[in-house]
């Protein structure tokens, strides 16, 4: 269940690929000459900001979107953003990396409403993507770039937030949702939100299982088609009291548990169906913010408890050759306290050339807590792994943003964290210019991040001789961007076309890899260099038709040695339209390609040996459809990887295969 990590010996980049997207669009109309509304991000600044004035990398996944391309899990949700690859090891409940400009997958720092989530009992501190589903979801904001200046560790890569749902409206509305499918799949979920009296409310619950499908590769001759089933339930409550103007107490409370299956081939190989994992956790968090001087100041302060306890078992099989068993517990225990203040500037000073000027500062206390103990056996030989340890994190921040003459948008945000023996300091400066002369924004960033040692890197033990080592030092990183938003109009559409293209470049230093001598041990002795560009072309030609298209090119190698980090293929691509031919219906396909990457190799007799090849690339279709039969009252069908693609996210794991859905939405 370890995620890929930079442990491979490789070289600096020596070559750099510009990039181009192009699509074509059915001819527009001068129908509906609709005015793009400013999307308003928050994680990217920690002030609410418009997105085109955000010095990063922004894309955000709102419910809309959530519905209309029939996501129903986390990484459905992630696989056509940009600069983002989703690595599965097989369907629903699979351990699931995702690499955020080709970082690895624990230099990704997932939030629930601003709250670290990353698992303190994986071995190297990473999020498992593949369990989460989104009934609970309002929007994900994904922002790309170093960001620990304002998160702290383990933001190398980039920052995922999920922001729940809330009551935003009066009165009681009501959204339920019943599907079932192909193979042997029902889920659903309902979610009763409003406002009344003072007090905002938003609760929901959903259920999903699948029968799934076995993901050993059917080249492989060990494959059986057993399938790896899944389960999810999920309950949430988000509850607010507003007792006087601009002033809310907060309770959230979510316990999510999910059931799975997975292949533990062995070796010698042996497809057993008896190994299950069971995913649970428990978060509850308080708080309250309050807006003073008529607004001037905003403070809030929010303690939150997050308690994850992963199981994996397999079961003595009598026909397995290595008569393997396994029984592997992860208890992880966070307590995170924040108080963060926002001053708005602007409101205290009469300054013409200047606008939106805001002040953010505060606090955060992180402590982790885990109980690791891994015990399995195989043919004959017996294989314990531990971990009992604790960490804390302390940190202050500042950040300061301000727009001048309309036109240049600055941001600067510095962050001084205390982990255990280090004491890490970060820092993120950006700007975006406006020149409206050229319909074009132009973006430039530059910040620097870290991630602190995992638990297990600096206190695990295992019967074979690893020791952990508690004198490693944070990874650290430096990165910048540079790129440009154009957005033109035509035929009467102000949001006609928009291109965007940004080039990255991060060098990141002290990676924790391992060690065979003299101890077997984790040490800071790796470093990468990355690099690549974002594009992202989106079309609106009429009212009824909608194209994005994105292409990334990442090239990551080791700064050392010069081979690629694994998993990282140089050309992603993904590709959806929004067709809406009639009042009320609407067509979604969706295309996503991933190109080459180096992995290694399991081969067709499904042994791992141990060589790096570069797996194949691969196209996968999906296609949701849905049609308002009444004002209310919504069918729909999703179908994903329409053409059984056999393709690998991870060498020896195939895509599940032909999947589809159908069910009813109701909204009141």
């Amino acid at each position: 269940m370890r995620s890929c990590q930079f442990n491979k010996p490789v070289t600096r980049v020596i070559a750099f690929a510009a990039v181009a997207v192009i699509a074509a669009a059915t001819p527009a109309f001068a129908d509906d000459p609709m005015t793009p509304t400013q999307e308003i991000v928050v994680t990217a600044t920690r002030i609410p900001t418009p997105v085109v004035d955000i010095p990063a990398g922004v894309t955000v996944i709102d419910r809309q979107t959530i519905d209309d391309r029939g996501y129903t899990t986390l990484t459905d949700a992630l696989s056509a953003v940009p600069g983002v690859r989703v690595s599965q090891s097989g369907g629903p409940g699979g351990n699931a990396s995702v690499f955020v400009r080709g970082t690895d997958s624990n230099h990704v720092l997932v939030l629930r409403d601003g709250m670290p989530l990353n698992d303190a009992s994986d071995s190297s501190g990473a999020f498992n993507f593949g369990v989460d589903t989104l009934a609970d979801v309002e929007r994900i904001e994904v922002i790309r770039g170093p960001m620990a200046a304002l998160y702290g560790s383990g933001a190398i890569g980039g920052v995922i937030n999920l922001i729940s749902r809330q009551g935003h409206e009066q009165g009681l509305h009501f959204t339920g949702d019943l599907a079932g499918g192909y193979p042997k799949q029902i889920q659903g979920y309902v979610n009763a939100s409003g406002i009344a009296d003072g007090l905002d409310y938003s609760a929901t619950f959903e259920s999903q299982s699948e029968r799934g499908y076995d993901t050993t590769p059917q080249r492989e001759s060990i494959y059986t088609g057993v399938p790896d089933g899944f389960r999810a339930m999920v309950g949430t409550i988000n509850l607010g009291y507003t007792p006087i103007d601009g002033t809310r107490f907060s309770v959230f409370l979510r316990a999510r548990q999910a059931l799975f299956g997975f292949n533990a081939l062995g070796d010698p190989t042996f497809d057993d169906s008896n190994s299950t994992g069971q995913d649970d956790e428990l978060l509850g968090r308080i708080g309250v913010a309050s807006k003073l001087f008529n607004g001037t100041y905003e403070t809030s302060v929010y303690l939150g408890r997050l308690q994850g306890d992963r199981q994996y078992t397999e079961t003595l099989n009598p026909l397995d050759p290595n008569q393997a068993s396994n029984d592997s517990r992860y208890h992880s225990y966070r307590t995170d306290l924040q108080w963060n203040n926002t001053v708005h500037l602007g409101d205290l000073m009469n300054a013409p050339m200047l606008s939106a000027t805001d002040l953010t500062f505060g606090y955060e206390h992180t402590a982790d807590n885990i109980n690791v103990k891994v015990i399995s056996s195989s043919g004959g030989f017996p294989f314990n792994q531990g971990a009992r340890a604790a960490m804390t994190d302390n940190a202050t921040y500042a950040g300061l943003q301000s727009t001048l003459l309309q036109r240049l948008t600055l941001t600067g945000q510095v962050r001084q964290d205390w982990v255990d023996n280090n004491s890490p300091f970060t820092w993120r400066l950006g700007a975006v210019l406006n020149v409206p002369e050229l319909d074009t924004r132009f973006k430039a960033a530059y910040g620097t991040a870290f991630r602190a040692p995992s638990l297990f890197d600096r206190f695990g033990v295992d019967s074979f001789g690893y020791i952990g080592n508690p004198n490693l030092k944070p990874e650290s990183a430096q990165g910048w961007e540079a790129g440009f938003t154009t957005t033109l109009d035509a035929f009467a559409r102000s949001d006609f076309v928009s291109f965007t293209a940004t080039y990255f470049n991060e060098q990141i230093q002290n990676l924790i890899v391992a060690q065979l001598v003299p101890v077997d041990t984790a040490v800071n002795i790796g470093s990468a260099h990355i690099q690549g560009v974002e594009t992202e072309l989106t079309l609106h030609p009429a009212g009824w038709l909608l194209l994005d298209a994105t292409y990334t090119f990442t090239d990551a190698q080791n700064a050392d040695a010069g081979s690629r980090l694994l998993r990282r293929p140089q050309n992603t691509a993904s590709f959806d339209a929004t067709i809406t031919p009639i009042a009320g219906l609407s067509i979604v396909p969706e295309l996503l390609f991933t190109g080459a990457f180096q992995d290694f190799l399991v081969d067709d007799n499904g042994n791992s040996t141990g060589t790096i090849v570069a797996s194949p690339d691969g196209l996968i279709a999906n296609l949701t459809v849905t049609y308002d039969v009444a004002p209310h009252v919504q069918l729909y069908a999703n179908g994903r990887n329409l053409f059984y693609s056999r393709f690998e996210p991870v060498n020896g794991y195939q895509t599940p295969g032909p999947s589809f859905l159908a069910g009813v939405r109701v909204k009141l």
